[in-house]
């Protein structure tokens, strides 16, 4: 498993996937793999133009449907036109961004990466048959979920700190919806991934000296978009651990291939994941 690579993916003739986020980076290099290997995908992007422009590089079936994880009647929208997945993929995210709220007020790291996908899951899975992968970040190791104000109203906003907690509500959301789907007997899975450091454009708009040094970081130091998408692809298509969670094998996993993770003990802290589970489904009005 330490050596995994996309030789190794299994073939996927027949199967569904959603990739969100899928118009460039880690979900392009992603869904790029999952439709080499034979699946149908279905890019699920905001910026529609460019997922049309990616997926006419690829060689299979492909689909582009619109998605604003951003609006949760986009995310409503777009459930309402799927018929069936086998598996679902919640890839896209934002990063470090200046202070911005989604179309229903909520601060965008939280919304987008977490609430987004919490919605998007929650009301696609009694249409899925396999699995749910929930794409992570090694900065959840310093996250905290504030649950009196996730959305950054009481406090003095701090981009990092933000994208740190969405980045844990990530995980968490991961290992509860695998508790829960465990309770009630299902087959469907999930799993979590992160791609450790790789180049992509996430970090092209924290609007800050940042973008420049991460510019120069990307091209010395971090892994390519391709390699970087290995873990979320094991997540998706090998024979994994209900629950687990994967990313790169190398040193403070960064780079290298697909292997198991650890996560921060705050990650699986049941009561306080409970307690977001409760939260998240009443600010998504899911409830």
């Amino acid at each position: 498993m330490s050596k995994w690579n996309t030789a190794n993916l299994p073939d996927q003739t027949g199967r569904t996937i959603i990739v969100t986020g899928a118009n460039s980076g880690l979900g392009a290099a992603t869904a790029r793999a999952l439709s080499e290997s034979g699946a149908r995908v279905i890019l699920a992007c905001r910026d529609t133009a460019k997922a049309e422009r990616v997926a006419a590089t690829m060689p299979g079936e492909t689909e582009v449907r619109e998605l604003d994880l951003a609006n949760l009647n986009s995310v409503r929208t777009f459930t309402d036109s799927i018929e069936r997945v086998d598996v679902l993929i919640n890839n896209a995210g934002v990063m470090a961004l200046p202070l911005r709220r989604t179309a229903d007020g909520f601060e965008m790291q939280f919304g987008t990466n977490h609430l987004g996908h919490f919605a998007l899951t929650n009301l696609l899975l009694d249409r899925i048959t396999d699995r749910v992968v929930t794409v992570s970040s090694v900065a959840h190791r310093i996250g905290k979920i504030n649950l009196a104000d996730p959305n950054w109203e009481q406090r003095r906003y701090d981009r990092w700190l933000a994208y740190a907690q969405s980045k844990l509500a990530n995980l968490m959301f991961a290992y509860e919806l695998q508790r829960r789907l465990a309770g009630e007997g299902s087959a469907v899975i999930s799993v979590a991934a992160h791609p450790g450091y790789a180049a992509t454009d996430l970090m092209s708009h924290t609007e800050t000296l940042f973008e420049t040094v991460m510019s120069l970081g990307n091209r010395l130091l971090a892994q390519t978009a391709d390699q970087g998408a290995l873990p979320t692809l094991f997540a998706a298509t090998a024979d994994v651990e209900p629950g687990a969670f994967y990313g790169p094998d190398g040193f403070l996993g960064l780079h290298g291939h697909p292997a198991g993770s650890g996560s921060a003990p705050t990650a699986k802290d049941r009561e306080v994941a409970a307690e977001l589970w409760e939260l998240s489904e009443k600010l998504c009005g899911l409830i």
